[in-house]
């Protein structure tokens, strides 16, 4: 299975608390932070929701 790297590059501040959330469950919680998931639906949901607020690489 095919692998992504999240990383937070803005700030959740004003933001709803849908996409705070989401940002949660992605496991990220400060800005710089990166995590890596599989390339699941799910997963790409969750990033498309908060796409203005982090950055994605494909690996």
């Amino acid at each position: 299975m095919a692998k992504i790297k999240v990383t937070k590059v803005k700030s959740a501040i004003n933001r709803t608390q849908n996409q705070k959330r989401t940002l949660q469950a992605l496991g990220l919680n400060k800005i710089g932070q990166t995590v890596e998931h599989d390339d699941t639906p799910n997963i790409l949901g969750m990033v498309n929701k908060v796409q203005h607020l982090v950055s994605v690489e494909t690996k």
